[in-house]
């Protein structure tokens, strides 16, 4: 018997409408989760990435297609899913354990048990002793453990992950790897995780989704065939070095057939203008 997927993305297509038109944004993008896979998307700068990571959680309306999350049709957010976004939007008057509690906040449940909820999630994401700190007392890095704990606090089937590491400094960010791998081990989710740093998506990722240049259509879906437990030496392995390369022959094709289409509508704006 077939295990269904967590997450299942069927034809879906998104237009957006502007000031000079329509704009295709997403189209006939297609691809399924499985429960507990770890899936990164990747692409060039424009490409839909984050929207259809928004999409996935129900913040944006899809034009067409389908977006179910454990057999369930999107159509707004809701607690199966759990978004960390790129800044940590954290509440600058709320303590790191206030931060983390937010979503627990609207569930019935008496305080002591959300506090111990909240205090378990600070220490499985390496705050503890920080609970009664407050954001501006905080590093980047630590203020994104808030923001993946507090993500967590509502036990959501699926986190959605919209570069969260990108604002911070390359030490930080391999070491939030490490911990995100440990985490995601622990905790059993679903990840989809997007970002522009290639070797980032490879040394997490199960697999790893390439989106094409705009409109985004999923143009490869590349398996990451590395063992787990994965540490950071794993980054200077031929293997992993070969894996990197093949998704930036995805990104590079991506480029120069964006080039070669801006070139075409170019020429063609100067055959109408004359």
């Amino acid at each position: 018997m077939t295990t269904p997927p967590m997450v299942s993305i069927r034809d879906f297509r998104l237009v957006r409408q502007t000031r000079g038109g329509t704009l295709l944004v997403l189209d006939d993008v297609s691809f399924d989760v499985a429960d507990r896979e770890f899936v990164a998307i990747v692409g060039p700068s424009g490409c839909g990435k984050t929207t259809l990571l928004k999409s996935i959680d129900g913040l944006i309306p899809r034009t067409s297609g389908e977006i179910a999350v454990n057999g369930t049709v999107v159509d707004r957010p809701g607690p199966d899913r759990g978004f960390v976004f790129q800044m940590d939007s954290l509440f600058p008057w709320r303590t790191v354990l206030a931060n983390i509690r937010l979503g627990l906040e609207a569930r019935s449940g008496d305080r002591a048990t959300k506090n111990r909820t909240a205090r378990d999630l600070a220490a499985l994401v390496g705050l503890q002793g920080f609970e009664d700190h407050y954001p501006h007392q905080l590093s980047g890095g630590m203020r994104q453990r808030v923001n993946v704990a507090r993500a967590l606090a509502v036990d959501p089937q699926v986190l959605l992950m919209d570069e969260p590491f990108s604002s911070l400094d390359a030490q930080t960010r391999e070491v939030l790897q490490e911990e995100l791998l440990r985490i995601w081990s622990e905790r059993s989710k679903t990840v989809i995780f997007v970002t522009h740093q290639i070797d980032e998506a490879a040394y997490l990722a199960d697999r790893v989704i390439v989106l094409s240049a705009r409109p985004g259509r999923v143009r490869a879906s590349i398996p990451i065939e590395l063992p787990r437990p994965r540490t950071l030496e794993l980054k200077r392995t031929p293997e992993f070095i070969a894996i990197v390369d093949r998704i930036w022959q995805e990104i590079e094709l991506n480029d120069s057939g964006r080039a070669a289409r801006d070139a075409d509508e170019t020429q063609e704006a100067r055959v109408n203008h004359a």
